[in-house]
């Protein structure tokens, strides 16, 4: 399984706004910040963004929720923090009976999703 990821940003200060709002949602919070790259998490660098030339190509990243209002809560927040919709909150059967997830295009057009996978 993956240790830790950066993702590619074509703005570094518009994109820290943006995870320091999205990812308190998960308790997780800037841990440092190493020349153009801030890292996110609760104890570790565990998620970064990353200052790049140019524009970045559209990636995918899911963040494993702890329930459905965590979910909800994070596409809100997202959205209130300049995120275009890119799936409401809801079941998606057709990746399990359930998985509630929710996605949205993050300031470099990202394709970032909050999922929780318990009972329903």
């Amino acid at each position: 399984m993956i240790d830790h990821m950066n993702l590619p940003v074509s703005d570094i200060k518009r994109s820290r706004a943006f995870y320091d709002a999205v990812l308190a949602c998960f308790n997780c919070h800037c841990i440092a910040v190493d020349g153009e790259a801030i890292g996110y998490g609760r104890e570790c660098w565990q998620f970064g963004i990353e200052q790049t030339e140019g524009e970045p190509s559209r990636l995918h990243v899911a963040f494993q929720a702890a329930s459905i209002d965590q979910v909800e809560q994070f596409f809100t927040v997202a959205i209130d923090n300049g995120a275009s919709p890119n799936g409401a909150p809801g079941y998606r059967a057709q990746y399990g009976a359930n998985y509630y997830a929710a996605f949205v295009l993050d300031p470099d057009n990202h394709n970032i999703e909050a999922v929780f996978r318990g009972a329903g």
